[in-house]
């Protein structure tokens, strides 16, 4: 198996499994949303999600850059 498609493969994993998250965590987050919302808590919650998802992508993106660097390094020896 080449690398394009190894690659192909582990983002097509990684988006599943994160989008599977972000399912099951709104059906969980459904129930409290009522309480939350009428304390005004929701917006700290949402913050924190959006958050914690951003530094989850840049993590990502940093990660594809190296093994993409080390792949060239390898591939010119």
């Amino acid at each position: 198996m080449n690398t394009l498609s190894t690659n192909l493969m582990i983002k097509k994993i990684v988006l599943t499994g994160l989008a599977q998250l972000v399912l099951i965590s709104s059906i969980l987050a459904q129930a409290d949303t009522d309480f939350l919302r009428s304390t005004g808590k929701i917006y700290t919650v949402v913050a924190v999600l959006a958050l914690i998802f951003i530094g989850i992508v840049f993590f990502l993106i940093y990660l594809e850059r190296k093994v993409s660097k080390i792949e060239k390094e390898i591939g010119n020896e």
